[in-house]
Formats: C-alpha cells, sequence, structure tokens
C-alpha cells in the first residue's frame, strides 16, 4: 500500500521542480526591429520622430519637451541629456505594468506635451 503513495509524493516533487524550473528559467528578450517600433507607435497613437527632427525641437525649446531617460540609475548618473528626468524600465511586459500608475504620474495631464523615450 505505501508504493502507490510514494509514486505520488514522487510525482508532485517532480512537477514541483519542473513548475519551479519553468518560470525561473532565463529568457532572452526578443530583439525589437523598426518594424516593431512603428507598428508599437501606430497601435498607441504615437508619432516617431528622427533624430534631426528631435534636435531641432530640442534647440528650438527645451521646455516643450518631456525627456525620458528609461536606462538604469546607474546609466542616468554616467550621463544624460539636460533637463531629462529618469524613469527606468524593464524590457518585460510585467515591468511595464506594474510601473503603469508611476509613468502615468510622471506624465501628468497634459496631453499635448511631447514626451520623448530613450
Amino acid at each position: 500500500m505505501k508504493r502507490p503513495s510514494n509514486l505520488l509524493a514522487l510525482a508532485a516533487v517532480m512537477i514541483t521542480i519542473l513548475t519551479v524550473w519553468y518560470v525561473q528559467r532565463p529568457i532572452a528578450p526578443r530583439p525589437a526591429t523598426w518594424d516593431d517600433v512603428l507598428a508599437e507607435a501606430q497601435a498607441g497613437g504615437y508619432r516617431i520622430i528622427t533624430t534631426d527632427q528631435l534636435a531641432q525641437r530640442y534647440h528650438e525649446d527645451r521646455s516643450a519637451l518631456l525627456l525620458v531617460d528609461t536606462r538604469q540609475d546607474w546609466e542616468y548618473r554616467s550621463g544624460h541629456i539636460a533637463k531629462a528626468v529618469l524613469f527606468p524600465m524593464e524590457p518585460t511586459w510585467w515591468a511595464r505594468w506594474r510601473r503603469a500608475g508611476d509613468l502615468a504620474a510622471l506624465l501628468g495631464p497634459d496631453k499635448d506635451r511631447a514626451v520623448v523615450f530613450y
């Protein structure tokens, strides 16, 4: 009679080990392509501008832009664009979902202000 309960216990341990491994396994994010960027911008109602256009707008009126540096804190401290604010983001949907409220607070109510993420 002990055999079935031992097999069940062994099966439960194996399922637990496999589940923990599956959840914790390293996953390399798929590199984003330019087509991915364009598709996401279109789906979200964003407009893409070139670096030359950004430089021109930056030099004309810096206060009209909200520059958001999405790198990690140590990268920001090593150098960033003047007047840029730090908002570190990890490239996962979970991190974006988890920080959505913080991002909304950072962006504020002005929907007409140009926001640049880099």
